[in-house]
């Protein structure tokens, strides 16, 4: 019991001294106009640096999120496919890959696959 309470102090002391060491060295030391500027291949912003964003790339994003967990689950299934009952995995990868294609069919319609606007 004594020894997990050292251990424990010593992992806290340690990570506390990590923590104010990264602090202090990633304070910025000067703050000057060019440092706070964002960079443009060294001449000024042609624009604004806050300008909104951008809600075509934001449903580009959603879309690659969305198939991106559709391999993370479509990977497991071909795992199981020898120890399962192959009427039951039959019937729950087409319905998966039935409401994935209705998503994809949506999408569609409703232009968010139109990148050329």
């Amino acid at each position: 019991m004594l020894m997990l309470s050292v251990m424990s102090l010593i992992i806290f002391i340690i990570t506390m001294i990590v923590m104010i060491l990264a602090s202090l060295l990633s304070k910025k030391s000067m703050m000057d106009r060019e440092k706070c500027s964002p960079f443009e291949c060294g001449f000024d912003p042609m624009s604004s640096s806050r300008l909104p964003f951008s809600l075509r790339f934001f449903l580009i994003a959603i879309i690659f999120l969305i198939f991106d967990v559709e391999i993370a689950l479509l990977l497991p299934m071909i795992m199981i496919i020898k120890s399962s009952n192959l009427m039951n995995w039959s019937m729950t990868s087409m319905f998966f890959i039935l409401i994935l294609l209705i998503g994809l069919y949506h999408e569609w319609n409703q232009g968010a696959l139109e990148w050329n606007k």
